[in-house]
């Protein structure tokens, strides 16, 4: 009923309007319609319908009265649109003015080098940046350089001062075992940073310091100590280890509390013969386990390869020839094998 009424009274009301006014009213509807007899799923207005409604809006006054398909303010939007890309087609500037800015490769390149090499100055940078090919100024280096991280990663440090002297790093640690009978047994190790190189290894049931002292002197006998021997802080060195290594013309260095990270290689030997052996078998005794760790020993450093010798081993294992058959060996009882070429 109100419907009616207010058809009614909109006709009414056209009856009194231009025909200019009405002309307008129509083809604005008429657009709409076309838009709506469109074959999509949903109605879509394309930049014909928004440039439509745009100059609607600059030369009829009564454009809000027969707009359906969408608001006024969205309309609104789209004439802004169109003037901001017309003035920045208009506004566009193309020819560079001003100081060449500088590349962001080079600049990357900038702040790895000063990260790496902390003492090294804007001049020995622009030398390096020169011999590679980069001509910019001493002066933009100079700039670039107050940006630059100026405190370089701890942890490269540290590891370039382990690889400038892992001939002289030796490290130790204990780790446990469990037995068949729910014992457990301590299983104590001293590793070379250099080649992986496990000196020495033995099992036991009461590690005290005593037992521990005798073990550095098998694993260092006629003076063949490095100069630095790396281990945490177990109560189980006490105060006669320290003093054991001294007399034998060697360094401590202790690990901080809770910090298993800074004795990595030995940690990783720990890993290593775990995942290869100790999760595969039971021990049974110190015997048992003493055997089986010489053996894992004896492969570790003959027939395992290891990433941090570039695919090495720590004995320098021979490379077979290119062509022959291959042979297969067994390793640890066929938990692992080997490979080698006929001769």
């Amino acid at each position: 009923m109100f419907g009616f009424l207010g058809l009614c009274f909109g006709m009414l009301v056209r009856l009194f309007r231009g025909r200019q006014s009405l002309l307008l009213e129509n083809l604005a509807l008429r657009q709409q319609l076309v838009v709506l007899k469109r074959r999509h799923p949903r109605p879509t207005l394309a930049l014909f319908d928004k440039l439509f409604w745009v100059v609607a809006r600059r030369v009829w006054s009564a454009w809000k009265h027969s707009l359906i398909i969408v608001t006024p303010e969205t309309v609104v939007r789209w004439h802004w649109t169109g003037f901001r890309v017309y003035w920045r087609l208009v506004s566009g500037v193309r020819k560079q003015v001003g100081r060449r800015q500088t590349p962001k490769e080079l600049r990357e390149l900038i702040f790895g080098m000063v990260v790496e090499n902390p003492t090294w100055g804007a001049p020995r940078i622009h030398g390096e940046l020169l011999m590679l090919g980069f001509h910019v100024s001493e002066r933009t280096i100079s700039r670039w350089m107050k940006r630059a991280p100026r405190d370089p990663d701890r942890d490269k440090r540290r590891l370039a001062f382990l690889r400038n002297h892992r001939e002289a790093i030796a490290a130790m640690d204990f780790f446990t075992v469990p037995t068949i009978t729910f014992g457990v047994l301590y299983c104590f190790f001293v590793i070379r940073h250099d080649r992986r190189r496990i000196l020495h290894v033995n099992v036991t049931k009461h590690p005290t310091s005593l037992w521990i002292v005798q073990q550095l002197r098998e694993a260092f006998p006629f003076g063949s100590a490095p100069r630095f021997v790396l281990f945490d802080r177990d109560a189980k060195y006490g105060t006669e280890i320290p003093a054991a290594m001294r007399s034998m013309k060697i360094k401590c260095v202790r690990t901080s509390f809770e910090s298993p990270w800074q004795n990595g290689v030995a940690e990783r030997w720990v890993e290593s013969c775990w995942r290869d052996l100790l999760d595969h078998v039971i021990a049974l005794d110190e015997r048992h386990l003493r055997r089986l760790l010489s053996e894992y020993v004896r492969y570790h450093h003959e027939d395992r390869t290891h990433l941090g010798l570039g695919k090495e081993t720590p004995n320098c294992r021979a490379h077979s020839k290119a062509s022959g058959r291959v042979l297969s060996q067994e390793r640890l009882g066929g938990l692992h094998h080997r490979y080698d070429r006929a001769a």
